[in-house]
């Protein structure tokens, strides 16, 4: 099996956070030693707090990782941006060594790490690297996490275009069906994007904010993803 993933998205607050924990709980129900990871988390003062959430959905505390949190979370920024400008305007710099150093040492704490990306597919670390570009040259599939909504095929044909022009692994879709929108372009979505992509719709999920319930309905992807990945 492969040793971790990257969870990316069409945009940001499109679900990564929740998928992430989500997997993360499967693949522990599993036996598996999981951690999840977040290399640069923006707009918190606190320590990672996507990592928690992961955490919560896992049925973990944050004390059982606290002695790692720097390696999970190892860059933090309080300005909601992308993480180019976030780590600008505390004048600091993203190094790539810390983030490729810190994903190297959990691989050999753990038996799979997760890493939820930031925002979407083409976000800039600095002036010159992109996210996914890091995201290949460590080798990591992706699992793309898209809201299924009026616009989703854009946006998740956009960015399968650009991880394919990356020379990324995709592994597949996960859509979530977004409130308040139109049945028949619910239904038609993943069909749409599975014909013009290529790609493999792991899974349509319901917007539901209880995390007990989406497990349980995430279960079926849950285990397709495990399958890809071995």
């Amino acid at each position: 099996m492969k040793k971790a993933v990257f969870v990316t998205g069409t945009d940001t607050g499109v679900g990564k956070t929740v998928i992430t924990g989500l997997l993360a709980r499967y693949l522990q129900s599993r036996g598996l030693n999981v951690i999840t990871q977040k290399w640069v988390q923006t707009g918190s003062s606190l320590s990672g707090p996507d990592i928690q959430t992961h955490l919560k959905i896992m049925g973990r505390k944050f004390n059982e990782i606290s002695d790692i949190s720097k390696l999970i979370a190892p860059y933090v920024f309080k300005l909601p941006a992308s993480p180019h400008l976030a780590a600008e305007f505390e004048r600091k710099r993203i190094a790539i060594h810390k983030i490729t150093g810190s994903l190297k040492i959990l691989k050999q704490k753990f038996d799979f790490v997760i890493v939820e990306g930031t925002g979407g597919v083409l976000v800039p670390l600095d002036r010159k690297v992109i996210l996914v570009d890091l995201v290949r040259l460590l080798d990591i599939p992706v699992l793309l996490v898209c809201p299924n909504k009026l616009g989703a095929i854009n946006q998740a044909l956009t960015a399968i275009e650009a991880l394919k022009q990356k020379k990324l692994k995709i592994l597949g879709i996960i859509l979530i069906n977004m409130p308040r929108q139109n049945r028949a372009v619910l239904e038609d979505n993943p069909d749409i994007i599975k014909k013009f992509s290529g790609v493999d719709i792991l899974g349509v999920l319901p917007w539901n904010k209880d995390f007990r319930y989406l497990y349980r309905k995430f279960i079926p992807a849950a285990k397709k993803i495990k399958k890809v990945l071995q």
